[in-house]
């Protein structure tokens, strides 16, 4: 015991606390709250609505579409794609339709609208009402802090003639710096939040058409709005925007930051062999593609592409999950996205599961898919791949030397690597070397360690009566028809499931022998974690 003298370590009865579930033995522990999942239509008609609503495989919670435009006096005008065949089909699909009132960033219209509000908040209750929509979501921009107060009030009004169940949100410019001057400045959060479900928080268009080329939504600017944001209203009121485009530049034009689709982007990076670097610092993708003279007609949108070097800020899987790791380190209400039928195909294959703390393909619905969210996000558990956790697959020996290295923050105090099977390119020869020096696993005879060997239940066992201080007090006599006192880890098997932490089966067996998989030792070290940390 000396050796482990300057390490953490866990009290059995603090580790009682907060196990409570039959270890290993099965059983969905807990299930965490769903997040909002909002995105935007505005491209195409009902069929491509529905289409893009169906490709999302049930992710959705709410949808947008661009129902609700402005006349020049300021009046609701309903455009000709309102359809109350979407609203049916999305009932079906148990999909809320909250329309989006915009004035597409002319001043003037938004400024109408403004000294309308009145007269216009009872015409979009009427429509709401009238075709069974859930809400509406404004989307006013393009104002100034002139019209902070108009805005609020604008609000106010529409929370007051729609009922309760009906949503009212407000799409606000990204504030990342604290302007109170400009488009920034139109948005009073604090008060618009009184009056609203929830805030998306358009964190895009950092650099815009016009502008020196950059990403659309570097992580820091993205982060900075959200901690704005948070200085003025709860997390539960934030709903964090995601752009589903990119921006284009060509070299040697002054003019540039022209809108891509992210399912564009892909289409130009496989035809025309595009390179694609990742910007740490940003976060985000920069691709360049060179057309040629010989390419033929290349065009984005109703633009043409002439011959040159492109440069393409955009954004890809690793960037979009780098920004729904932040509405779960904030605590934030979900996300949204601008616009649906932007992306990728691949893009809903991870993006809830992401958003719900998920990080990996098979671990949805999986038993232990909290569990491992959880380890991940600590960095103690990592995937087998960007996308895979292989949570059925047994734990290896090498593997669960690296886990309790990380969790217990463990340094190497000399350079031991004294197992024969453990190469000096092992990836896991320095972990193994410290866990073998703290005494906390062990080899298994003959200078061998056996790193890719699995772990079984009773190897665990041993490892955590190593590293747990039992008390006697703290332990009810547990018996295991098949582990006797005679065996070597009979007395770490009796003392772990004692005190709750490592339960056997129902039949009253233990089965030693049997492996760890990579999902329960996820499982465990969650539920020891608030006594390591």
């Amino acid at each position: 015991m000396s050796r482990l003298a300057n390490t953490k370590r866990i009290t059995a009865a603090g580790a009682a606390l907060v196990i409570f579930f039959a270890f290993l033995s099965g059983g969905y522990a807990y299930a965490k709250a769903k997040k909002l999942n909002m995105t935007y239509i505005y491209f195409g008609d009902t069929r491509a609505f529905i289409d893009n609503v169906d490709k999302t495989g049930g992710a959705l919670d709410t949808v947008s579409p661009s129902y609700f435009d402005l006349d020049s006096h300021g009046n609701l005008v309903l455009n000709e794609i309102t359809d109350q065949a979407f609203v049916e089909a999305m009932e079906d699909r148990d999909i809320r339709v909250v329309p989006f009132l915009s004035n597409h960033w002319d001043r003037e219209k938004g400024r109408a609208a403004l000294a309308n509000r009145k007269d216009l908040a009872g015409q979009i209750a009427d429509a709401v009402m009238e075709y069974g929509f859930d809400g509406v979501n404004v989307d006013i921009e393009n104002l100034t802090e002139a019209d902070r107060e108009a805005y609020v009030d604008f609000v106010r009004l529409l929370r007051e003639e729609l009922p309760r169940r009906k949503e009212v949100s407000v799409a606000v410019a990204a504030n990342p710096t604290g302007s109170d001057t400009g488009w920034q400045g139109s948005y009073d959060y604090e008060a618009m939040a009184r009056y609203s479900d929830y805030l998306m928080i358009m964190a895009y268009d950092e650099k815009g058409e016009g502008e020196q080329q950059g990403p659309v939504a570097s992580i820091s600017f993205v982060e900075e709005s959200i901690k704005y944001a948070l200085r003025h209203i709860p997390a539960d009121k934030i709903v964090l925007g995601i752009p589903f485009y990119g921006r284009y530049w060509k070299v040697g034009q002054s003019h540039g930051g022209y809108g891509i689709h992210l399912n564009k982007v892909e289409e130009l990076l496989e035809n025309y062999n595009g390179r694609v670097e990742f910007d740490e610092f940003a976060a985000s993708p920069r691709a360049t593609i060179n057309i040629t003279p010989g390419d033929g007609h290349v065009s984005v949108f109703s633009r043409r592409l002439s011959p040159g070097t492109y440069i393409i800020w955009y954004e890809n899987e690793e960037s979009i999950q780098y920004k729904l790791r932040l509405i779960k380190k904030y605590g934030l209400r979900g996300a949204g996205s601008w616009s649906l039928g932007q992306e990728t195909g691949s893009t809903w294959g991870y993006f809830h599961l992401w958003l719900n703390g998920n990080w990996f393909v098979d671990t949805y619905r999986h038993w232990a898919q909290d569990e491992i969210a959880d380890m991940e996000e600590k960095g103690w558990m990592q995937g087998v791949s960007s996308t895979h956790f292989a949570p059925d697959m047994p734990l290896t020996r090498a593997q669960s030397a690296a886990i309790l290295v990380r969790a217990l923050e463990l340094d190497e105090r000399q350079d031991t690597g004294s197992f024969k099977d453990v190469s000096d390119q092992h990836w896991a020869r320095r972990e193994i070397g410290i866990i073998e020096e703290y005494g906390i696993m062990q080899g298994k005879g003959n200078g061998q360690f056996g790193p890719e060997d699995p772990l079984t239940r009773e190897e665990m066992a041993a490892i955590l009566g190593r590293i747990v201080d039992i008390d006697d007090r703290d332990r009810e006599q547990v018996f295991f028809r098949d582990v006797d006192s005679g065996r070597w880890s009979y007395e770490a098997i009796s003392s772990m499931s004692g005190c709750g932490i490592f339960m056997g089966y129902d039949d009253g067996t233990f089965r030693p022998l049997d492996v760890i998989t990579r999902a329960q030792m996820a499982a465990l070290m969650n539920r020891i974690s608030p006594e390591i940390e």
